[in-house]
């Protein structure tokens, strides 16, 4: 079976779990938890940054891309993350062009607490349901009057896009995106080898 190919973007005050989170996820599924040593995961995932230089995160973290935005592949799954670096980043114009184009374009579209806002304002969320941070539903209500805001659910599916709302939400929505390619058992699977507490139908939405 191919490996499924996974960006995930990071940048400056990028918050650490958001995208941390999903990594973990992505990195520790097996399809065969009897071979989880002898085995790699179906998922093959990148860091992806606007340069190589290392990005410092939320609290100091300091960590290194795999590559590029220019460098980077084509990716069957795009993570964006948020944190407090979204409030620069959302007039990045080089960042959302990118964004925006490779949102066009990918399998399964997903973000991470105000990551959506970043999908928002590449224009990627336009007539979809979305969710964020809940100190950040206002600034999504406000500020993309189409969007759709899911004030009181953990992860909103509508299509191949997956919001999810802030920091440990996207534990649960990378779980959702291994089940839609693997099937829920393996989602379960993954979640009890990170003793996390998955309840998929507790406080999400597919639309």
């Amino acid at each position: 079976m191919a490996r499924r190919r996974v960006g995930i973007l990071i940048f400056p005050q990028v918050e650490v779990l958001d995208f941390c989170g999903p990594f973990e996820v992505f990195s520790v599924t097996r399809l065969d938890e009897e071979r989880r040593r002898e085995e790699q995961s179906p998922f093959e995932v990148l860091l992806v940054a606007e340069s190589v230089e290392p990005v410092t995160a939320t609290g100091g973290l300091r960590v290194i891309p795999d590559l590029a935005i220019d460098a980077c592949p084509p990716v069957d799954v795009l993570v964006i993350p948020g944190g407090w670096g979204t409030r620069s980043e959302i007039k990045n114009q080089r960042l959302l062009k990118w964004i925006a184009e490779r949102g066009k374009i990918v399998e399964t579209l997903t973000s991470v607490c105000t990551g959506s806002l970043l999908l928002a304002q590449a224009g990627l969320l336009d007539g979809r349901h979305a969710t964020t941070h809940w100190r950040s539903l206002p600034w999504l209500r406000e500020s993309f009057p189409t969007v759709t805001v899911e004030e009181k659910l953990h992860v909103v599916e509508d299509g191949h896009v997956l919001t999810s709302a802030g920091i440990s939400a996207g534990i649960d929505m990378a779980l959702r995106v291994v089940a839609r390619y693997h099937g829920e058992a393996i989602a379960r699977a993954t979640a009890r080898h990170m003793e996390y507490r998955y309840q998929p139908d507790d406080n999400s939405r597919r639309v």
